[in-house]
């Protein structure tokens, strides 16, 4: 007897289909709560050997039931929501939630789905904040941007006083000096005041070019609005709030590092030339447990550069990435072959350097795109290679590959 539950999973409740080889014989709904996992569980347990579970990742919502299923040690199969809407598109021309779950459990016979890979709990965690992460980056560049445009209004100058606006000692002089006619007071004054207020202490010769630099700006600048206005208490709470962003993301990735050096993969990122800790981190967190890909070209679709092309009669296509995977971890990818290639100019040779540097002297082409996305596959394929085989990064082992 071979038995299979179709799971289709919605926000609160998930309606579950059980087929008996080959034919549905219950229907019925549960809740997403312990009373309606219980009902699931005692549906489980009447089949002497465990049915396919099979259900399709809906973000947040499905998280509760492949909790609830590792933690009972039931085997189940997670499907990709594109995989699922191809494999079901041709059996669903009324399309609901009793269908749906129908149908999952009814292609299970024919299809013989593979179980998903369970992978450690940690790595869920990790991506959680990673994508944490990416939401304090996403908040830090909104913050910095009306940071910017009410400073147009109070003291523009201001944006000149260090060679960059991304320093924490930065906004806590923004935070301060606000408004250009706050930079008038007297230079001790001032210096008083920004010696006893920012985190980092300020030597005395720095500070003094700092003051009367600080003054020298707020002297020419012709500020839009009065000192009194509201604006001024606007500019205050951005570049307050930066500076608190800007903590977090550190406390995040201090975090990270934290619970990512116990893995294998670490070392094994770390061993590779050019990868940061933020970096390894980051690949960490979004690729997860990369036992789980038979073969790299896996790992590429995940990504999302595996290569689609479009022919048709004369015509051939030089190919086209779907981009239909991971967008953070090809985003990180494509900057670690940027740091990759910068790092080989200080004499950490990489052969993925080697093979970018190689095509690029030989391309026709002025746009580089292209090759870093080959790149980024040699990378992966490598990174794949090492963790399988538990495997340090080598050069002269890996050039001769």
């Amino acid at each position: 007897m071979h038995a299979v539950i179709g799971i289709d999973v919605s926000k609160a409740t998930s309606q579950v289909a059980v087929a008996v080889d080959g034919k549905v014989v219950r229907n019925f709904k549960i809740t997403h709560d312990v009373f309606g996992f219980n009902q699931l569980n005692s549906v489980i347990m009447q089949f002497n050997t465990f049915p396919d579970i099979v259900f399709e990742a809906t973000g947040v919502y499905s998280r509760r039931l492949k909790t609830f299923l590792e933690a009972h040690n039931y085997p189940y199969t997670y499907l990709n929501p594109l995989t699922a809407k191809k494999q079901l598109d041709q059996l669903r021309p009324n399309k609901n939630d009793l269908n749906d779950a129908k149908h999952l459990a009814e292609t299970q016979f024919i299809l013989k789905r593979a179980k998903s890979y369970v992978q450690n709990p940690i790595y869920i965690e990790l991506q959680d904040m990673s994508r944490f992460y990416q939401q304090l980056n996403h908040d830090i560049v909104s913050a910095k941007n009306r940071l910017h445009r009410l400073l147009q209004l109070t003291f523009p100058e201001i944006e000149t006083l260090f060679s960059t606006t991304d320093s924490q000692q930065y906004w806590e002089i923004v935070s301060l000096i606000p408004h250009a006619t706050m930079a008038k007071h007297s230079r001790q004054t001032l210096s008083d005041t920004i010696q006893s207020s920012v985190s980092r202490q300020i030597g005395v010769a720095r500070l003094t070019r700092l003051v009367d630099k600080l003054v020298a700006l707020g002297s020419l600048s012709a500020p839009t609005v009065a000192v009194a206005s509201y604006n001024v208490t606007e500019v205050r709470y951005y570049a307050q709030r930066l500076i608190a962003l800007s903590q977090s993301k550190a406390n995040v990735l201090a975090t990270m590092v934290d619970q990512t050096k116990d893995l294998p993969e670490y070392d094994i990122y770390q061993s590779i030339p050019g990868f940061s800790d933020k970096t390894v981190v980051s690949l960490i967190a979004e690729l997860g447990d990369l036992h789980r890909f038979a073969t790299s070209n896996k790992l590429n679709a995940f990504v999302g550069i595996d290569l689609r092309f479009n022919d048709s009669g004369d015509y051939k296509s030089s190919g086209f990435i779907t981009k239909r995977g991971n967008t953070i971890a090809r985003k990180v990818l494509f900057k670690a072959i940027s740091n990759i290639a910068s790092t080989a100019t200080y004499g950490h040779q990489n052969h993925i350097n080697d093979w970018y540097q190689k095509k690029k002297q030989s391309s026709m082409s002025k746009g580089t795109k292209k090759i870093a996305i080959g790149a980024m596959s040699r990378l992966l394929r490598t990174m794949h290679y090492l963790v399988l085989n538990n495997q340090l990064y080598d050069y002269d082992t890996a050039s001769k590959r």
